[in-house]
């Protein structure tokens, strides 16, 4: 059976010192399994960085297309891909048995929100369970998708155990969070510290070992818990932070401050302030789901995040005040949300990445949509909109030209998503009514209206 044999080496060596030694010199194959906007930059990266790697994904239209040198990702230059593919140091497949041939194997799913909002960790029991069924000796298998506290530990563990072999002998198992940011290129995988955390000795320094070689830094902490909770915390600081300045953002809108000119004046304090700025709502594939990880997981242990959970609800409640006072300013100019011509310029969850996931764009399209307005979008970064979880009703929406007979002929344009790329002067322009969600227009326009 795969899960007996080890790749040829001195006779006698023992699992973790084999593993150090293709560690050390770049020898290790390395699988990383789930190649989306996390796993696909790691498997690059870890290419480029000497060694050999397999990326391994079920949807075969992206393995077929990484293996042609047709990236999926904006943000991932075609180039860097072909020089890894001419090189062999990198290939894409839909064949799960050849997770035999790795020597470290990083697991990069995803961890969504069931519909009643606690975790749906069945790509992570999956991929396990997959793994288990190749684990051989030897193999260090590194959890990485955003999670709870324990999921290393009480659903990876059981799963890979069933395979007869014991972890910090025979296989090693340790968590390490992804920490990519999309449109930022200073943040990528190649240029920021990996915290990694085992639950015992030999998992963590082979763990720690194998991120040395593609990462600056590598902060480890005592346990695999800890490793988790560490991402949580940083995901949780940014949306209660989120929360507290769109909050602000609704009080000083009663107030007649504008909170962006606030913010700018609060940022010139060289200490003791961190900018946020508040939106439509949060999106991405972290921030909104996180904190609902950890309160899930607090409730197991009799302890109540009122916090978290209110900082939650006033981010989801976002796009409803958009809403409202897209309304609100329609009124009065006379006009109803029903029958309106309304533009939303930009759908991605963020700034000048194409990332529609938990976007509050599509929220404040099925909001209005219900209302009866007649709805448009234009998006630099996302040509056309594709199926998703919660809004399926809107999957083949094509993005419309931003010029003046567009934008003359709306009744609203609402500023979903600032994108560098975007003519917002020609906006200003030509727009009759602009409702602006990111601060993009300053200054005393009659005819832009914050939320």
């Amino acid at each position: 059976m795969a899960r007996q044999l080890e790749a040829a080496g001195p006779a006698g060596e023992e699992p973790r010192v084999r593993l150090e030694r293709l560690l050390a010199d770049g020898t290790a194959t390395v699988a990383v399994l789930g190649l989306g906007y996390v796993g696909l930059p790691l498997a690059l990266t870890t290419a480029e960085r000497g060694f050999q790697v397999l990326g391994f994904d079920t949807d075969e239209a992206k393995v077929e297309s990484l293996n042609a040198g047709r990236p999926y990702l904006r943000h991932v230059a075609a180039d860097r891909l072909l020089d890894l593919l001419a090189a062999r140091r990198f290939t894409a497949s839909a064949d799960f048995a050849r997770l035999a041939e790795a020597d470290v194997i990083a697991i990069c799913v995803p961890t969504p929100l069931t519909p009643q909002r606690e975790p749906d960790l069945r790509y992570v029991a999956g991929t396990a369970e997959v793994i288990g069924a190749q684990l051989r000796r030897g193999q260090l298998v590194v959890l990485e998708s955003t999670t709870y506290p324990g999921t290393t530990e009480e659903l990876v563990l059981p799963i890979l155990e069933r395979s007869g072999l014991a972890c910090g002998t025979d296989f090693f198992l340790a968590y390490s969070p992804e920490r990519e940011n999309p449109g930022d290129p200073d943040g990528s995988a190649r240029l920021v510290p990996k915290v990694v955390g085992a639950d015992d000795e030999s998992s963590a320094e082979l763990a720690a070992a194998f991120y040395r070689r593609i990462a600056p830094a590598v902060v480890r902490v005592s346990s695999a818990r800890a490793a988790e909770a560490t991402k949580l915390l940083e995901n949780v600081f940014r949306g209660v932070n989120i929360a507290l300045v769109n909050e602000l953002k609704i009080i000083y809108e009663r107030m007649g401050i504008d909170i962006w000119e606030v913010i700018d004046a609060a940022a010139t304090k060289p200490f003791g302030f961190m900018r946020f700025d508040p939106g439509p709502g949060w999106g991405g594939h972290c921030i909104p789901i996180d904190p609902f990880y950890l309160a899930w997981k607090a409730r197991e242990h009799g302890v109540t995040t009122r916090f978290i959970e209110l900082a939650g609800e006033i981010n989801a409640r976002m796009p409803e005040y958009v809403v409202e006072r897209l309304s609100h300013a329609l009124n009065a100019r006379g006009k109803p949300v029903n029958g309106a011509r309304i533009l939303l310029l930009g759908m991605a969850y963020k700034r000048d990445v194409d990332d529609v996931r938990e976007s509050p764009g599509f929220v404040i399209l099925d909001l209005l949509t219900r209302l009866g307005a007649r709805l448009s979008y234009h998006d630099p970064l996302v040509p056309h909109t594709s199926a998703m979880r919660h809004f399926a009703a809107f999957a083949g929406l094509a993005s419309v030209p931003l010029d003046q007979s567009i934008l003359e002929a709306q009744d609203a344009v609402v500023v979903v998503t600032a994108h560098s790329g975007v003519d917002y002067e020609l906006v200003r322009r030509h727009a009759a009514l602009i409702v602006d969600t990111r601060g993009v227009f300053r200054g005393g326009d009659s005819h832009v209206v914050r939320a």
